[in-house]
């Protein structure tokens, strides 16, 4: 492992090129690019960034489906002393003209088919409009002219500079920037890598969105490596692709969020030879417990290890140390963080029961930017408050119960929707599930459940609600089920529960 102190993450890059050599890393729709080429073209595209007039600290929009040019565009970002802000393709186009305004980005690097949605975002805004793949248009510069440039030194900015604007899911209101260092991106990944690797274990499969703090947080943990890895690439995460990539290149490792996990199990799995696949790391929302125990069924080479972290804390929190998971848990602190969990009164509790996580460490963010910041504090004296609901056990795993904003009190009774959602999603003809209180005159609050069927499967609300009573308490069990054709998303992949919620008051 590299040495986790914060760098640089133009030096790091660096120094992995001299530490890993020249090599093909990185395969994307049938075609092989060397880390050197990357390196490179990072180079030149740095240097045609400057000669734009993008200046230290600047912020640069990225809005691009997965491909090489994304790799290539933050790192020459992150060259010119510049500031990444990544934006997730499922934006809309007021969210992402919110992230351009909010963020006072100069220009915007984006692929062909998000021009539709850039264009308009920021129209009148006075952004330079970069676009990959694209023929040459009226007011757009071309990527390729920027690989043209001269190569140029990367720009040190040091450990404490900023490095990336990311913006969280907003699922509480208008989305918040979250300003991250290069020592918060550096000392994160390699936190995480320091736990969670394997010797031997380099081959891997790709198709988190790569604006996702997850998707992030495993590119920079790649500068970290000390064996040569390689990783074939997916454009748009789609479950048969996914399949066929991992058996080309006889994948050992993955991450994943658990909708792809879901997705995955839709599909004749027995039908592709994955038995290389070691490791699937599966974070950014909760995990149901069942969908880990039918992927090892399946695919009994694997070890689904969960993993916790938020925007704010640059990915990571906790990880699973790959010789000792415990399913169930989101594994360990990693090496940095301090963690405590705290009652309704701020004071710590003990192993085994229940409080809100607050962590404090190298990778946790100082602050929201700008305008952004909301209410009091975000984090006080270093520690920040997660808002998720969580529980140690005596070896000092870490358990997630819930959001502490999406507990449901129902008669005086607490209810955490994820402990129906587990109950909802053991059904066999259950493909997904989330749950919400509604506003009841008698009990305060009452549980709705919205569920999505697997293919195929038929279930009745009926048949639904008597196995949920069959499995929970009469405080827990929800008395309304809707069996819905999805159940909806937010741009970065959680469940959409403010839009649940809207659609209880509506009906």
């Amino acid at each position: 492992m590299t040495n986790m102190d914060g760098q640089n993450l133009g030096r790091l890059a660096a120094t992995a090129l001299d530490r890993l050599g020249d090599y093909p890393s990185l395969f994307f729709e049938g075609n092989w690019h060397t880390s050197a080429d990357i390196h490179t073209r990072a180079d030149r595209v740095s240097a045609g960034l400057r000669d734009l007039g993008v200046a230290p600290g600047d912020r640069v929009v990225v809005m691009m489906a997965n491909c090489p040019e994304v790799f290539v565009s933050y790192h020459a970002i992150w060259r010119a002393g510049a500031v990444v802000a990544p934006a997730i393709f499922l934006m809309t186009v007021p969210e992402l003209r919110h992230v351009m305004v909010d963020s006072g980005a100069v220009a915007v690097i984006a692929t062909k088919e998000l021009l539709p949605k850039v264009l308009p975002a920021a129209e009148g805004l006075g952004l330079k409009v970069i676009v990959a793949g694209a023929e040459a248009m009226a007011g757009v510069v071309d990527f390729a002219e920027l690989e043209s440039a001269a190569a140029m030194d990367y720009l040190d900015v040091g450990v404490d500079g900023l490095a990336a604007l990311l913006y969280t899911g907003g699922t509480t209101g208008r989305s918040k920037g979250v300003p991250l260092t290069h020592g918060h991106l550096s000392e994160g990944a390699g936190a995480a890598r320091s736990v969670t690797y394997v010797s031997g274990i380099t081959r891997g499969v790709l198709a988190l969105p790569l604006a996702h703090s997850f998707g992030i947080l495993v590119t920079v943990g790649g500068m970290h490596a000390t064996e040569p890895p390689v990783t074939a690439l997916q454009r748009w995460f789609d479950a048969p692709g996914w399949l066929a990539l991992a058996q080309q290149h006889r994948a050992q490792a993955a991450a994943l969020v658990p909708s792809m996990l879901a997705m995955l199990l839709a599909q004749p799995l027995e039908d592709y030879d994955l038995a290389e696949l070691r490791f699937l790391s599966c974070g950014a929302a909760p995990l149901p417990a069942a969908l880990a125990r039918e992927f090892q069924r399946r695919v009994p080479s694997a070890v689904v290890m969960e993993g916790y972290g938020c925007t704010e804390t640059a990915g990571i929190i906790s990880a699973t140390p790959p010789s000792a998971p415990r399913p169930g848990t989101v594994g360990k602190p990693v090496p940095g963080i301090e963690l405590r969990l705290l009652d309704l009164d701020g004071k710590e509790v003990a192993a085994g029961q229940e409080g809100e996580i607050v962590v404090r460490g190298p990778n946790v963010m100082a602050g929201y930017w700008g305008t952004s910041q909301e209410g009091p504090a975000a984090v006080v004296q270093g520690w920040f408050a997660t808002g998720d609901i969580g529980r140690l056990d005596e070896d000092g795993y870490l358990s997630i119960v819930d959001r502490k904003k999406d507990l449901i009190i129902r008669g005086g009774y607490n209810v955490f929707p994820r402990d129906v959602e587990d109950v909802l999603l053991a059904h066999p003809a259950v493909a997904s599930a989330a749950v919400v209180g509604r506003e009841d005159p008698r009990l305060g609050e009452e549980v709705v459940a919205f569920v999505a069927l697997r293919p195929g499967a038929a279930a009745t609300e009926e048949e639904l609600i008597a196995h949920a009573k069959a499995h929970l308490s009469a405080t827990k069990y929800p008395r309304e089920i809707h069996v819905v054709q999805a159940i909806p998303l937010t741009s970065v992949g959680k469940v959409d529960r403010k839009k649940l919620r809207q659609q209880v008051r509506d009906a």
